[in-house]
C-alpha cells in the first residue's frame, strides 16, 4: 500500500524582512491594544499576527522563539 506524501506548500512569501527573527520594522504601537509589556519589551506584528518580544531580540541575526512560539495574539 503506497504512503500518502504531504508535500510542500510553494509559493508562500515572508512579507518581514526574515523568516524567524524579529525586526525594529515589525514594532506596533502597542498603547491601542490590550497588551502589558515591560519596558524592555515590544509588540511586533508579522504575517501571523501579534506577538511580544524583548528589545534586545531586535535586528541580533538570530531567530527570535516569541516569534514562532504558540503564544499569538490575533
Amino acid at each position: 500500500m503506497a504512503k500518502g506524501k504531504k508535500r510542500h506548500q510553494t509559493g508562500n512569501s515572508v512579507t518581514t524582512p526574515s523568516w524567524f527573527g524579529s525586526h525594529k520594522s515589525m514594532v506596533v504601537d502597542h498603547s491601542d491594544l490590550d497588551y502589558s509589556v515591560s519596558e524592555e519589551q515590544v509588540v511586533c506584528k508579522d504575517d501571523n499576527g501579534c506577538y511580544v518580544t524583548e528589545k534586545k531580540r531586535l535586528d541580533n541575526g538570530t531567530a527570535d522563539p516569541n516569534r514562532y512560539s504558540d503564544r499569538r495574539y490575533k
